[in-house]
């Protein structure tokens, strides 16, 4: 696969990072609708941020993304947004998710650099985690 790259005013950049995270305590609490919500609002706060999703899987207790950031706007704040934004939301639709948890999400987080594997191998990856829960 050929190495795309983006730029913006004053930077070329090809910035993509493995990240999962976890509900907190690792509840599976997402499930019931809450998957199919979480993923709308991680595509919507991309969108608003401008930054890339290439994959998703959203998991009963654990999301993996593969996201394409700007460095300027830097994988920790990406990740702080995701978190940030999708607990509030989340919260205030499913009730219910108040009263199993003190917060959505754990602090902390998995980020990898994609460099060294190539990107489809990761797709395949991310994309096989829903067939291999199963088993």
């Amino acid at each position: 696969m050929n190495r795309v790259y983006h730029s913006n005013h004053n930077i070329v950049y090809s910035c993509k990072y493995h990240i999962v995270f976890c509900p907190k305590y690792r509840r599976k609490v997402l499930v019931n609708g809450v998957d199919v919500r979480l993923k709308e609002l991680i595509h919507s706060i991309a969108d608003e941020n401008n930054f890339d999703v290439i994959e998703m899987e959203i998991m009963p207790d654990h999301v993996h993304l593969l996201l394409e950031v700007d460095p300027q706007f830097g994988i920790h704040k990406a990740v702080k947004t995701i978190k940030g934004k999708t607990s509030r939301v989340l919260r205030q639709e499913f009730h219910w998710l108040t009263t199993k948890l003190p917060t959505l999400w754990t602090n902390s987080y998995f980020c990898s650099t994609i460099g060294g594997a190539p990107l489809e191998i990761v797709k395949q990856y991310i994309e096989s985690q829903k067939t291999s829960q199963r088993k």
